[in-house]
């Protein structure tokens, strides 16, 4: 029950404030809302405030707004302009409108970070060595494991990511490695060599190492307000990144397709979250929005992403796209999306039945 109702939440919070986004940035444009809807299906608990409806509805996961004119067919309802008419504001205001759902995703993945951050700190890998490569860079530097690395060329690090990240971008040259062993602090010369290994992708790449592994220890560190804010905004672009590298990498077939998860594998994913406490849930939420706001931005017909490429082209040629291109490029992304729901779902009930027991 905790599981399933973990689920509910994140997803129907992920979806809220993706429309909430359109919901402000048409209200502060303007533009007519007739329904703020939470959740779908049948109506629970509706009240009208302005011209605006705002309701409850059966189906928890998400929510929808129902703007005036949202498409040029629609008739004028009573009570509003044709000033408040969707379909008749100009294609930048209409962008905006469509464009706010997938930056709110954003936007959510940066807030829930930053709460993470503030309250509970940042919690990584540490920088504490369990095994050093026979032959490698670090043995010949005299990297013992148990050795916590503190600082590389006198910048302290705090977790190993960062570390790693930091020997990369070295390009090969001596390092600095300021290391604490039983209570001593030693300050050892040593120069990365270029080794082969695995990228998360699971490409072999060619990087400058020092040839340690982790001890997979925990660390956390605390953060005031301001850097929490910070580094909630600096995580989130590393989120939106590697996001965007893990579909083109899918698109070029390094990660295989079989990798695809759907609705099954999250609500998998945030159920195993649920067992290990709010902040796994929270950080879930984070990575979750993130993906969905990226692949809504996608330039698919029924996307957001595709809606903002009718706009771009209309602001570019000063005309609206072709009626009938636009409903055939439509139905060609929604059969396109479909195919890809039905992949997805396919994986995670084979992943059902293939798990190990």
């Amino acid at each position: 029950m905790q599981g399933a109702f973990a689920v509910i939440l994140v997803l129907g919070a992920l979806i809220f404030f993706h429309e909430l986004g359109h919901f402000l940035v048409a209200r502060l444009l303007g533009i007519g809302v007739k329904t703020f809807s939470l959740g779908f299906g049948p109506r629970l608990l509706a009240f009208d405030r302005g011209r605006t409806r705002y309701q409850l509805s059966l189906i928890p996961l998400g929510g929808y707004v129902q703007l005036v004119g949202e498409s040029a067919q629609d008739d004028q309802p009573d009570g509003f302009t044709a000033a408040e008419n969707f379909a008749l504001r100009p294609p930048l205001h209409r962008m905006l409108v469509v464009a706010a759902g997938p930056v709110f995703n954003f936007v959510l993945a940066w807030v829930v970070l930053f709460g993470i951050y503030a309250t509970a700190g940042k919690t990584e890998l540490a920088t504490t060595v369990g095994s050093v490569q026979a032959g490698s860079a670090a043995e010949a530097a005299g990297v013992l494991p148990g050795d916590h690395i503190a600082a590389l060329d006198g910048v302290t690090v705090h977790f190993w990511n960062d570390m790693t990240e930091r020997i990369a971008a070295n390009q090969g040259q001596p390092i600095a490695l300021t290391v604490e062993r039983d209570g001593a602090v030693l300050v050892l010369d040593v120069t990365p060599r270029l080794s082969e290994r695995r990228s998360i992708f699971g490409e072999t790449i060619t990087t400058p190492m020092l040839g340690v592994g982790s001890a997979g220890e925990l660390a956390t560190l605390p953060m005031h307000a301001g850097a929490a804010f910070i580094e909630g905004a600096r995580d989130t672009w590393g989120y939106i990144v590697l996001t965007f590298k893990a579909l083109v990498k899918i698109v070029e077939r390094v990660i295989p397709l079989e990798t695809v998860g759907g609705p099954i594998m999250i609500a998998q994913l945030v159920s195993q979250g649920a067992e290990q406490g709010i902040v796994s849930v929270l950080l879930l939420t984070a990575i979750i929005s993130v993906n969905l706001g990226l692949i809504n931005l996608f330039p698919i017909p029924v996307l957001d992403g595709g809606h903002i490429l009718f706009f771009s082209l209309e602001m570019i040629f000063r005309r609206p796209v072709p009626e009938r291109w636009q409903i055939m490029t439509t139905r060609l992304g929604i059969v396109f999306l479909v195919a890809l729901m039905g992949l997805a779902i396919f994986n995670d009930i084979l992943r059902l039945f293939t798990a190990p027991s």
